[in-house]
């Protein structure tokens, strides 16, 4: 995906959830949300259930369980709803454009700084790891106590 194609679907999918808050649709919310989780997955990635509870995407502030939902409480909830996703995607188009951020559909991965940071060098982990092992055989007096206890740490 280029960066062109990834602001224009953007916009399209920002443009369509501010037309679901004007005129709510259940049905037309969750198409629309699909879309808006694929794209923005083949942009950065997918994102698991921390990611979207961060967000707080699909976590309504007056949740109706145990029943079917009004009319109106169903508008409510798809207002909502589209409201968070769509400032998520206004993330993620300021990121785009605004930031100048690579994607991973740009390139190919996730960019420098965006994951866990660098893993270790594996050339020589072996003789790292043994020499770790070593060291730390040396310390086998753990256990043992090397001063007296104070009578007030003795409770």
């Amino acid at each position: 995906m280029k960066r062109d194609e990834l602001v224009g679907r953007t916009r399209q999918l920002i443009n369509e959830g501010e037309r679901l808050q004007e005129a709510p649709s259940l049905v037309a919310l969750q198409l629309w949300l699909q879309l808006s989780d694929d794209l923005l997955a083949r942009a950065w990635g997918s994102m698991d259930r921390y990611h979207l509870a961060w967000l707080l995407v699909g976590k309504p502030k007056d949740v109706v369980r145990g029943r079917a939902m009004t009319a109106d409480e169903e508008a409510a909830y798809v207002r909502e709803v589209a409201d968070q996703k769509t400032a998520a995607l206004r993330m993620s188009l300021d990121a785009v454009e605004r930031q100048g951020m690579p994607f991973v559909g740009e390139s190919g991965a996730v960019a420098p700084g965006q994951g866990m940071g660098r893993l270790p060098s594996e050339a020589g982990l072996a003789e790292r790891l043994a020499e770790a092992r070593r060291r730390a055989g040396g310390h086998d007096e753990h256990g043992v106590p090397r001063a007296p206890r104070p009578r007030r740490m003795e409770r």
